[in-house]
């Protein structure tokens, strides 16, 4: 993906897939910041000397990365590894969590996202439109139609996920032909769809999860709790051939936005 900036002037963010072996290291120091230090997960290959969340699935990725025009730090980043990848890989990140046999199955184009996450200073503005706008350019580049991963509630407590995660079971389940189930399987269903907030439950949502739903998107079938990251995982599936007009033009137009 070549280098891409917004139409705003000056520009405020640039959106480039990691080039190098600065760029990867920029990558996992913000996710260090994120997942290590702000929710308390942690890893085998870990390096907390030197303020790293990496794995060994990074070197056959790719990363986006959104970089601050101003200051030229990596406030943003999605790692992205395609089926080709997987393949030199082992695997998918997501197989350790969930039976990705339906989607392997389906023989369409895969694309796994994961380690996605905005510095703090910039949540809830402009930069995960460019996020967006970067995951856009990269799947039309390669032909992707599917998109899948784990997206992450904080915490480990389902009593206090609920709300959510019974909301994303009964009304977003994937159909049956993409329906991947949790290897550790957790009920989502937890109550009953009267006893539901719903309105609660969507505010309680992450924006990841979120944004996927707003593009169409699903989950698989139970939830995975990933102790070592301290969080609670869904599985989040993106068909691009179900997505409404609408959706296709929220997704491809994110770098507008503002």
């Amino acid at each position: 993906m070549a280098e891409s900036q917004t139409q705003f002037e000056p520009a405020e963010f640039t959106v480039s897939l990691a080039r190098n072996a600065a760029d990867l290291r920029a990558a996992q120091a913000l996710r260090y910041e994120v997942f290590v230090r702000e929710m308390g997960g942690d890893g085998d290959l870990v390096d907390h000397q030197a303020g790293l969340e990496q794995d060994q699935f990074d070197a056959f990725c790719d990363h986006i990365l959104i970089t601050e025009t101003g200051s030229n730090r990596v406030i943003g980043v999605y790692r992205l590894m395609r089926s080709d990848q997987a393949a030199l890989a082992g695997g998918f990140y997501s197989k350790s969590e969930y039976d990705l046999g339906p989607l392997i199955a389906s023989d369409r184009r895969l694309l796994e996202l994961g380690r996605s996450c905005l510095h703090p200073d910039f949540r809830g503005g402009k930069a995960l439109f460019h996020l967006w706008a970067g995951l856009s350019d990269y799947v039309e580049t390669h032909g992707i139609e599917v998109l899948f991963g784990v997206a992450s509630f904080a915490g480990q407590d389902l009593t206090a996920l609920a709300g959510p995660l019974s909301v994303l079971h009964h009304d977003y389940l994937a159909p049956a032909a993409l329906r991947c189930r949790s290897l550790d399987y957790q009920r989502m269903d937890l109550l009953a769809p009267a006893d539901v907030d719903r309105r609660r439950a969507m505010i309680d949502c992450p924006a990841l999860i979120k944004a996927y739903l707003r593009l169409g998107g699903v989950v698989g079938d139970g939830a995975f709790v990933d102790r070592a990251f301290n969080t609670t995982d869904v599985c989040m599936i993106l068909d691009t051939a179900r997505m409404t007009a609408r959706q296709k033009r929220i997704y491809g137009n994110k770098r507008t936005e503002g």
